[in-house]
């Protein structure tokens, strides 16, 4: 199938290892542009690399850290520049704040919530001006699940995503721009190895993964490629996991 977005540029963040990577890998097979951007510049060297040796087109790199005050304005301003536009944002960047203790302090609740929520807005914020002009957009936020065992100060910021997101759509849909979320569950990453066995890994493929198995990040980057694309021009407003059948709630 032609996803016909070889004119396309994007910008992708978080893009150096794990999901990020798949989801830039999956982009420039399709012959997109890609603005990739992280904290670890070898690591998007290397992205970098593999995606010229596979045939796709030199990325731009910007490395930047997503807690400066300036981030999201220099990210557009930068890949604007480098590429003549955006029309696919994909918000990767974030990460896990396992809040175990009651009470935790304002600054663990900023950290987490300035990564989690207010730099993707913030960023799509930036670029939702010239895809309007273009009449052209895609906005796909990589979230997190909505069945917290405990307090997580990232998933109160997806959550807040997903809202954010549904109202965006609502506003921006007439002007050719779908804005999506999609929750990963189990997919192998350094952060699933970092903080789980892999005899927990097993126990919860065998027990709790309806697939029986967790998923690789070219699975979930599939999706996000689809969405991306002209093709999926009706899907917008939608909250779409990858996880094997493991959340529980029906919709």
């Amino acid at each position: 199938m032609d996803l016909k977005l070889k004119d396309k540029t994007a910008l992708v963040t978080g893009a150096s290892v794990g999901i990020g990577r798949a989801i830039a890998m999956g982009l420039a097979a399709e012959g997109v542009q890609l603005a990739i951007t992280a904290r670890r510049e070898d690591k998007l060297v290397e992205l970098s690399q593999e995606i010229v040796r596979i045939g796709g087109k030199k990325p731009h790199l910007i490395v930047q850290d997503m807690y400066a005050e300036d981030a999201a304005q220099q990210l557009s301003k930068v890949a604007i520049k480098a590429m003549g536009g955006v029309d696919i944002l994909i918000n990767n960047a974030g990460g896990s704040r396992s809040f175990k203790d009651l009470h935790v302090s304002e600054e663990q609740w900023q950290e987490a919530i300035t990564l989690n929520f207010h730099r993707p807005r913030q960023i799509a914020d930036a670029l939702i001006d010239q895809m309007i002009a273009n009449a052209w957009g895609r906005i796909i936020n990589i979230t997190g699940k909505s069945e917290p065992e405990h307090v997580n100060g990232a998933f109160c910021a997806k959550a807040g995503m997903h809202s954010w997101a549904k109202g965006l759509s609502r506003m921006v849909g007439k002007n050719g721009i779908t804005v999506n979320c999609i929750p990963p569950g189990r997919i192998h990453s350094e952060q699933i190895f970092k903080n789980y066995s892999p005899e927990y890994r097993q126990l919860q493929s065998d027990n709790e993964i309806p697939v029986g198995r967790y998923g690789e990040p070219e699975e979930l980057a599939d999706l996000v490629t689809f969405l991306a694309s002209p093709r999926a021009s009706y899907i917008s407003g939608a909250v779409i996991p990858v996880d094997g059948g493991l959340r529980k709630y029906q919709f």
